[in-house]
């Protein structure tokens, strides 16, 4: 099988947009940056990386005959609200586990940003202030699956980030493909792409579809993943994985091998969720530079780490960056404190 043997359910717009970042790239003095816009992907509540691996869910969640959507993730899960969006757009319900995955304080931090989206669409969730974070499954997830089925609903469990899902990883596989088609488009190769990695299928779908083409004999690229948990071997562990799992649906024929896998420390800040000082930095600069908004979960510290990967030169001068911009702006009202 390939990529293109699974049914895909159109959640987005189309191919998200790929554009030069010139005065970023000037100002780090190296690389050529450009950003793909997976943040404005899609109508549906603003989009983001989870709406792309949700297409490929879609058909096995109407195959299944089921009524409720059941998912589960922090106060400010990016995920959780795209999983509120597609209950409303199919007409389904969604029951939300939301744990307090990160010791934040700032007033309204289970109110506002993404859990109020999920509020407004009409999902029933439910917080959960005893939990802290953890990428793996949770038995509070477990939980609300059974009290769906004993209220005599049909539950279909989405795990966090759709990430051990078992169809998690064919988004990005699949946008591994549409990156090299831009590419034959405008000219430009990407030999380096930098991502934000927390629960891990976006950064395996794309090692395992980025393997697909260069095994097929398109040029080798490096793909680096910034690690947002502060779980960095889990993180590492649960991405090879995921990445194995996704390289055999599709037909890799072959395992990853370690040196597909990469993931970096540095940026995480002292814990998921939490800013540190170059969070902050790089939200800003990007922004100033830009007009480009991050948030400080994940792009924040993702940007960190691109604009120290660059201005030290860790990533050369030569090189054409394409840093993929997986949303979460909805979650800056959550954190108005570190813009004080």
């Amino acid at each position: 099988m390939s990529i293109h043997d699974f049914e895909r359910y159109d959640l987005t717009f189309g191919p998200s947009p790929i554009h030069r970042l010139p005065r970023l790239s000037e100002h780090l003095g190296g690389a050529q940056i450009w950003a793909k816009r997976e943040d404005c992907n899609s109508g549906l509540a603003f989009g983001g990386n989870k709406t792309r691996k949700l297409e490929y869910i879609v058909p096995d969640i109407l195959a299944s005959g089921a009524d409720t959507l059941v998912s589960i993730g922090g106060y400010q899960s990016n995920h959780t609200r795209q999983v509120a969006a597609l209950a409303a757009h199919l007409g389904l319900k969604a029951r939300l586990v939301q744990e307090r995955w990160v010791d934040w304080d700032d007033p309204g931090n289970d109110r506002v940003g993404n859990i109020e989206l999920s509020r407004i669409m009409g999902a029933d969730v439910r917080l959960d202030p005893d939990d802290g974070f953890d990428i793996g499954i949770r038995s509070s997830w477990e939980d609300a699956m059974a009290e769906v089925e004993a209220a005599g609903g049909k539950p279909y469990p989405i795990p966090a980030g759709a990430s051990e899902h078992r169809l998690g990883g064919l988004g990005f596989a699949n946008w591994a493909y549409e990156v090299a088609a831009q590419e034959q488009q405008s000219g430009v190769f990407f030999d380096t792409i930098v991502v934000c990695t927390v629960t891990g299928s976006t950064q395996a779908g794309m090692i395992a579809g980025f393997a697909a083409l260069q095994d097929a004999g398109a040029r080798p690229r490096k793909i680096i993943g910034i690690d947002g948990s502060a779980t960095l071997e889990k993180t590492i562990d649960q991405v090879t994985r995921i990445a194995n799992n996704t390289a055999e649906l599709i037909g890799l024929g072959r395992a990853i091998r370690s040196d597909e896998v990469t993931i970096l420390p540095g940026w995480e800040g002292p814990a998921y969720g939490i800013p540190d000082d170059s969070t902050v930095a790089a939200i800003k600069r990007l922004a100033r530079l830009e007009g480009v908004i991050t948030d400080p979960v994940y792009e924040g510290k993702s940007m960190a780490g691109l604009m120290d990967l660059v201005s030290d030169g860790r990533i050369g001068a030569d090189s054409n960056v394409l840093y993929a911009h997986l949303g979460g702006q909805i979650a800056l009202s959550a954190y108005p404190g570190i813009f004080d």
